[in-house]
């Protein structure tokens, strides 16, 4: 048997903002290194162009060092931003259990500024129960602050 036997249904986070900004401006905030560790963790070797390789630091658990493997998938500029988000440790159950998940930003013009939709795809929704809801209620608080560190010119 694969591992892919044991995989179950796939669950996904999906936090939808409308931010007062052009999308040009919520872009940079997106894919400026400095700014994404202001709003999520810094990033080392990030750039916004498709095949990238990057890395995020967190907290280690058991046998997972804590480090979140990237690379670039799709890069639109101004519209979309896609990478991978892989971590974890097959030894490890619950937070740093393993993590294969895709991380989607689509940025979309409005009236009073850009809609701003995260999709994080791909969680194993049994796997990566843990992950899925820290993550989820992580993301909510994460995609507002964007914004208020755009707003306030920094």
């Amino acid at each position: 048997m694969t591992t892919d036997e044991f995989k179950g249904p796939s669950a996904d986070i999906v936090v939808e903002e409308v931010f007062p900004n052009s999308p040009e401006t919520v872009w940079k905030a997106l894919t400026s290194g400095e700014m994404i560790g202001r709003w999520l963790m810094k990033p080392s070797g990030f750039e916004a162009v498709s095949g990238a390789v990057f890395t995020f630091s967190t907290k280690p658990a058991g046998e997972w060092d804590g480090t979140i493997h990237c690379e670039v998938i799709e890069v639109i500029p101004n519209q979309k931003l896609s990478y991978s988000w892989k971590g974890g440790h097959d030894s490890n159950s619950g937070y740093g259990s393993p993590l294969d998940t895709v991380v989607t930003w689509t940025l979309s013009r409005e009236s009073n500024g850009t809609r701003v939709r995260l999709v994080h795809s791909g969680f194993d929704s049994q796997r990566n129960e843990s992950a899925l809801k820290t993550m989820g209620e992580g993301w909510k608080k994460v995609v507002p602050n964007i914004s208020k560190l755009i707003n306030e010119g920094t």
